[in-house]
């Protein structure tokens, strides 16, 4: 499979637990050969404000000066379930290109109901959400809420519950890696060689790498 495009839609900067500042996190994905990233950096109701201001002064001169585009949100993490109905809005109107929510993960204690919480909320990705369930991928092929298949350590461990699940029910997904640091973001064979472990089709392949699209560019304003 070549000549394929990605988009990475889940990143972190040192504006949270990343170890690189965002000019170096979107240079890396760059060389790499991806075609962009969304900076997805943690954030609660007490930071998210603060983040998007500061990775909006980075965008507007970042994509000023380069074809290689970068688009901006945040990725809630922990935050109690009855309070992303009010956040996930706010950050959109304060300028989020993109929201993701941490999602249950089998390997953090992540709050019982985040997941479902981020999809009646309409959160754009639901990320890692480990043993969701089939009324939660139901209700997010029906608020159109994507669903993350990820490279990361540990969270990629249901991956194929995730995958199996979206495929029956006609959930949307996207491929991420989570990136924190070097070495966390695969070349695209690399990702298109994860995809095949979990027993993914090209056609399912091409699918997915099309949807991280579809939000990126929804995310930058249609401009790609």
């Amino acid at each position: 499979m070549k000549n394929l495009k990605f988009y990475d839609l889940h990143t972190h900067t040192t504006f949270s637990d990343g170890v690189l500042i965002p000019a170096e996190s979107a240079r890396r994905a760059e060389v790499l050969g991806y075609s962009g990233i969304a900076i997805t950096d943690h954030a609660d109701d007490s930071n998210f404000k603060f983040i998007i201001e500061k990775q909006k002064e980075f965008q507007k001169s970042f994509n000023k000066v380069s074809d290689f585009k970068v688009i901006i949100g945040v990725e809630f993490t922990h935050v109690k379930p009855v309070l992303l109905e009010k956040v996930i809005p706010e950050a959109r109107k304060f300028g989020a290109d993109i929201v993701v929510v941490h999602g249950e993960t089998i390997v953090e204690p992540v709050k019982e109901g985040t997941n479902r919480a981020a999809i009646e909320a309409c959160a754009d990705i639901l990320a890692h959400p480990g043993l969701i369930t089939e009324d939660e991928v139901k209700l997010a092929a029906a608020n159109g809420v994507a669903l993350e298949i990820t490279t990361r350590k540990g969270h990629s461990y249901t991956n194929g519950h995730v995958f199996n699940l979206a495929k029956k029910f006609g959930a949307n997904l996207v491929l991420n890696n989570d990136f924190h640091a070097p070495g966390d973001n695969l070349s695209v064979d690399m990702l298109v060689k994860v995809l095949k472990g979990i027993g993914i089709n090209n056609n399912e392949i091409l699918s997915i790498f099309e949807n991280n699209k579809k939000i990126f560019n929804k995310g930058l304003g249609g401009l790609r």
